[in-house]
């Protein structure tokens, strides 16, 4: 199924604010487009480095550029899509802080 993007603007705006970030995200983007996912383990084989998140959480934190953004989002499967809304983003080092505050699986900063 095709990727839905919920809050594309989120990665614009983190961009705008963050220059040296455009090259990664554009080529997560770009994944993004061509994405054809059926169940939560396609996240991982598209992303090798995606962490699909328990609790019941339907989340999973992307590495992006060699590990130096993270990307939390929430997925949902529907009938002829995959949603994926954006719940966070940052540096690695502002999400090691989130894991130590034990956060990742609940914050929605957008």
């Amino acid at each position: 199924m095709k990727v839905h993007l919920i809050r594309k603007q989120t990665i614009e705006s983190y961009i705008a604010n963050n220059a040296q970030s455009r090259s990664p995200f554009a080529s997560w983007l770009s994944a993004i487009k061509m994405a054809d996912w059926h169940c939560p383990d396609d996240i991982q084989q598209e992303f090798g480095s995606a962490d699909l998140l328990g609790n019941g959480t339907n989340r999973v934190v992307f590495n992006i550029g060699g590990n130096n953004y993270r990307m939390i989002c929430q997925y949902l499967f529907g009938m002829k899509n995959v949603h994926l809304f954006i719940c966070w983003l940052g540096t690695h080092a502002e999400y090691s802080k989130l894991c130590r505050l034990r956060e990742q699986y609940t914050i929605n900063q957008y």
